[in-house]
């Protein structure tokens, strides 16, 4: 899905790409004028991601009257209400009778959506609900109330509702069996910006510069914006950066964590064992022994496993990898921390914050630059896989691939970087080097080579190389330049 942004520069803003959430968005206002009906979207996506910026951008552009409510953090019911009316007044296309409608405060959120169905009688109009989960702490009915209210009323008028949540889980939860608003909700997400919207963002930069500023801001807006304020490298964005505690690379993860685990959990010291791994690729017993000690160890492994199971199928910040062709039984798992950004805060910032604070950073600083290069080629791996996939929709080489994975055996002592397969074959294997200088070299293929032969279903596939600028060894049937896996976000 396709994100945005807001640069600053010295002209101005310049908003960058959610050309499809735009869209979608636009999709759904159009249906409800047509159709005299409500549309209710539930919009999700981790914190900083620029969820309201999309949303406010929409609202501004529409030609139909708005409300955009914020909630506030642990307030209470009544200063939220209170809020909500304010912000009936404060839109720069107010509702119809909107000075009627804010005579005095809503007393109930049953009130307050019913002033909402008044004023969609006049016509279409847009109601956003943005950090939804703080209104539903301050009022537990919230959920049930907007359902009746929606069921009653609103569904039959010309109202396109928005809610907007950073707890990813809770939004997820909302339109679960069994939940209020369950069968009546569209989900629509907003990720971090992609490569290419980067390199929007960053002209003159080139595809393998683009690629290391993806792997150190994970496209958070905030981040990206900053990167490109300065002109030097994205190395000297990350050392400028680690030398002030408050930079926007420091704090950012920080503020995420701590809205994503309010109180010290068990979770989030198997999420830092996971992205501060001097491992490339961490297993159960990796993350196990970066946490506890060998005499906790037996008591440890079942806090372990309930974690992972929360970090990977409830807060979507951990994926569990298996090998290309493994069942999904398979023990041979591996972890890894999902978001870039994330992966690069837990590696070279959160072992190194009170360095900082206490102003050693240059001991950050040396260890960014002791193994940069070491970290960049293992954590664009998973990058190079995703651009992979989406280039297979084009056919060619990758021509009815579904799966784009790696491959290992259980002592890892072999390991294919990239296993692209069909639902019968494996079309291609294929190697990443990701250096400054040099492509693949004539060595590594020929180990690649061997290495095809302990693939399941690699009698015939094709052998591929990877690297930033392309050049393939003589052999290579295949070539990925970071210029060619750029153009799979175009």
């Amino acid at each position: 899905m396709i994100q945005s942004m807001t640069v600053s520069s010295a002209g101005g803003s310049r908003f960058f790409g959610r050309r499809e959430v735009l869209s979608v968005l636009r999709r759904h206002l159009e249906t409800v004028t047509q159709t005299k009906a409500g549309q209710l979207i539930a919009l999700r996506g981790r914190r900083q991601v620029g969820k309201s910026t999309v949303v406010e951008r929409f609202v501004q552009s529409a030609k139909v009257p708005y409300v955009f409510v914020t909630g506030v953090f642990q307030a209470s019911m009544i200063k939220q209400l209170n809020d909500a009316t304010i912000a009936i007044n404060e839109s720069t296309r107010r509702l119809p009778d909107a000075e009627l409608l804010t005579q005095s405060a809503a007393g109930s959120w049953r009130e307050w959506f019913g002033r909402l169905a008044l004023a969609a009688r006049e016509g279409p109009v847009i109601a956003v609900l943005d950090e939804f989960p703080w209104l539903a702490d301050a009022d537990p009915a919230l959920e049930g109330e907007l359902q009746a209210q929606w069921d009653r009323t609103l569904a039959k008028l010309p109202v396109l509702l928005i809610i907007i949540g950073s707890d990813v889980a809770m939004m997820d939860r909302l339109a679960g069996h069994g939940r209020p608003l369950f069968g009546r909700l569209t989900p629509l997400v907003v990720p971090a910006l992609n490569p290419a919207e980067i390199a929007e963002a960053a002209p003159g930069r080139s595809a393998a510069e683009v690629f290391d500023a993806y792997l150190v801001t994970g496209g958070y807006p905030r981040l990206v914006t900053e990167l490109t304020r300065r002109s030097g490298s994205t190395v000297d964005f990350v050392r400028n950066s680690l030398t002030d505690a408050y930079s926007a690379l420091v704090a950012t993860a920080r503020l995420n964590l701590e809205s994503e685990f309010p109180e010290p959990q068990y979770a989030y010291q198997v999420l830092s064992a996971i992205g501060a791994s001097d491992s490339s690729h961490p297993g159960f017993k990796d993350v196990l022994g970066a946490i506890t000690d060998a005499d906790e160890r037996k008591r440890a492994e079942t806090a372990t496993t309930r974690a992972l199971r929360t970090l990977t199928d409830i807060k979507g910040l951990i994926e569990r990898e298996l090998p290309a062709w493994a069942p999904a039984t398979s023990k041979l798992r591996r972890y890894r921390v999902t978001d870039p950004y994330l992966r690069f805060w837990f590696r070279y910032v959160e072992r190194n914050v009170d360095r900082i604070s206490r102003g050693r950073a240059d001991l950050a600083v040396s260890a960014f630059d002791r193994d940069w290069e070491a970290w960049r080629g293992q954590s664009i791996e998973p990058v190079v896989r995703d651009a992979l996939l989406r280039l297979a929709r084009e056919g060619g080489d990758l021509d009815g691939v579904e799966s784009v994975l790696p491959w290992w055996v259980r002592d890892n002592s072999v390991e294919v970087d990239v296993v692209a397969t069909t639902t019968k074959r494996t079309a291609l294997v294929a190697t990443i080097k990701w250096r400054a200088r040099g492509g693949v070299t004539a060595a590594e293929l020929d180990q690649l080579r061997q290495h095809r032969e302990r693939v399941p279903r690699s009698e015939n596939a094709l052998l591929g190389v990877v690297s930033p600028g392309g050049r393939p060894p003589k052999g290579a049937a295949v070539a990925y330049s970071a210029a060619d896996l750029l153009a799979a976000w175009k």
